[in-house]
């Protein structure tokens, strides 16, 4: 029997006359897609086992823009950044952590020219956090000396500069970290941004999820670590398009800590 996972509103923390410490933006596939819910549902006991004061807008929390914005609509982008950002800023919010890197991109480098001032953290760099203030522990568990190679995503790693956490998780995990020969800001798109999540690929010699697929799997993990939900299904996809799904898992960097704790 799971337990219940507690999850409030910033409706909720508004009608009691407090403020939590952070907002958690779900987005969109951590919202509405069943394999990202798990990664959703991952953080939030990590959270939860960290005691910290968080709450989510809840269906106030609409699409960052992200989409329209990389798709070449920018009315569309404006209209849905200010509605969010009308929205946060009622609520005063002055710190925001998410698990998708295209909202942290978004949130953090967009929405300042709108209006919208925040501190923005991606969540492996929160959970970071949390380890250094010793409000988190990790424990390798299951995942101790495991193959694990990770998959930087394009809008934390090259357009946020951002390496070094989901590592430094991984490495906690007292797990094999082994790089991809394309890693860093040398890593291969996985095929999702710039909208193209939401389209068929154009036609050529092969899909580049697959090319980024069969870049991990030369380095022979166990388990492929992701840190955004778009990356999380492009290389699942790719996994199958090889006929590995079996073998190797994809697991996001909060799925690893959790699990490994049997949260």
């Amino acid at each position: 029997m799971s337990k219940t996972i507690k999850v409030p509103t910033m409706a909720e923390y508004k009608a009691q006359g407090k403020q939590p410490e952070v907002l958690f933006w779900v987005g969109c596939a951590g919202s509405f897609d069943d394999r990202a819910k798990k990664i959703t549902k991952a953080f939030v006991k990590l959270l939860n086992k960290a005691q910290v004061e968080f709450a989510v807008l809840g269906t106030e929390e609409s699409c960052t823009g992200d989409p329209a914005k990389r798709s070449g609509n920018e009315f569309l982008f404006q209209m849905q950044a200010i509605s969010n950002i009308e929205v946060l800023n009622t609520y005063q919010i002055k710190k925001i952590v998410t698990t998708c890197p295209h909202c942290f991109n978004t949130i953090k480098n967009e929405y300042p020219e709108l209006g919208g001032n925040y501190e923005v953290m991606h969540h492996t760099q929160f959970l970071k956090t949390l380890l250094d203030e010793g409000k988190l522990t990790i424990e390798g568990g299951s995942f101790k000396g495991k193959r694990i190679t990770f998959h930087d995503p394009c809008y934390l790693g090259r357009a946020n500069n951002i390496y070094e956490a989901p590592r430094l998780l991984i490495k906690k995990l007292e797990a094999e970290l082994i790089e991809m020969k394309n890693c860093r800001r040398n890593a291969l798109c996985c095929g999702a941004g710039g909208a193209q999540m939401f389209k068929e690929p154009e036609k050529g010699n092969s899909d580049i999820n697959v090319e980024r697929t069969q870049q991990a799997l030369e380095v022979n993990p166990e388990i492929i670590a992701a840190g955004c939900p778009f990356c999380n299904t492009m290389m699942t996809d790719g996994l199958k398009t090889k006929e590995k799904e079996h073998t190797v898992a994809v697991l996001d960097i909060a799925e690893l800590i959790a699990n490994a704790q049997d949260l």
